[in-house]
C-alpha cells in the first residue's frame, strides 16, 4: 500500500484553513514557496549559488540524457523548490512543485500550494498533492521524464537545446505552472547566474562559490 507523507489530510485541512483565519501564511506568489523567507538578501544570494553549485552536475547530465537545457532545469528548480529551502524540497524531495497526477503510483506528499486565478488576477491557496521522491536527484531524473513523456511538452524539444528562453516561454505556453511571469522569472535566475554557459560547455560540471 503507498503511504501519503506529512499531515494527515483532515488534520492538515484543519491547520491550513486555521493559518489563513490568523494571516500567518506568506503571500508568496511561486506556487512552492508558500513559507515565508526571512533570510536577508545576501543570505539568498548565498543560498541560490550553493544550489546552483551542488546541482549543477545532476542538470548537465539530465542534459546529456533527455536534451533539456541544463539552464532551464537549473532555474526550475531554483524557482520551484525556492533554492532547496522549501518544504516541498526539504521533506518530500521535490525540487520542481510536480502534483501526483492520475498516473503516479509513488508515495506522495500532501502540503498547501499558490495557483494562479485568472478571475482575479491573484494567487490562492489551496491544497495540493504532490510526488515525493526518495531524493533530490530521483526528483531531478523524474523532472526530465515527466518532461519526455508528456504530449504538451513535445514541441520544447524541437528547440536547440541552447535556446533557453524558447524552453522558458514554452514551458509557460505548455502549462508548467499557472503563474503568468513563470516565463520571465525563469529567464531572470539564468541571465543573473549566467546558466546559460552549461548548454554550451558540457564539460564544466561545478561552479566555483
Amino acid at each position: 500500500m503507498r503511504k501519503v507523507i506529512g499531515i494527515p489530510l483532515a488534520l492538515y485541512f484543519l491547520w491550513f484553513m486555521f493559518q489563513n483565519y490568523i494571516g500567518l501564511n506568506s503571500s508568496s506568489s511561486e506556487d512552492s514557496a508558500v513559507e515565508q523567507d526571512l533570510r536577508t538578501d545576501i543570505e539568498i544570494e548565498l543560498d541560490r549559488k550553493s544550489y546552483i553549485h551542488k546541482y549543477l552536475p545532476v542538470a548537465v547530465r539530465e542534459m546529456h540524457r533527455s536534451g533539456i537545457p541544463a539552464s532551464i532545469t537549473l532555474a526550475q528548480g531554483l524557482l520551484e523548490s525556492r533554492y532547496g529551502t522549501s518544504k516541498l524540497a526539504r521533506e518530500a524531495h521535490n525540487h520542481f512543485g510536480i502534483k501526483c497526477g492520475k498516473n503516479w503510483e509513488g508515495d506522495k506528499f500532501c502540503a498547501p500550494t499558490h495557483e494562479w486565478n485568472p478571475k482575479t488576477q491573484s494567487m490562492i491557496k489551496q491544497l495540493g498533492c504532490f510526488r515525493w521522491y526518495a531524493s533530490a536527484e530521483e526528483s531531478f531524473r523524474n523532472h526530465s521524464d515527466f518532461l519526455m513523456h508528456r504530449d504538451r511538452y513535445a514541441f520544447l524539444f524541437q528547440y536547440s537545446q541552447t535556446n533557453y528562453e524558447a524552453w522558458a516561454k514554452g514551458l509557460q505556453k505548455a502549462g508548467y505552472a499557472t503563474d503568468p511571469k513563470y516565463a520571465v522569472k525563469l529567464l531572470s535566475l539564468i541571465q543573473q547566474y549566467q546558466l546559460g554557459q552549461y548548454d554550451i560547455d558540457y564539460k564544466i560540471i561545478r561552479l566555483p562559490l
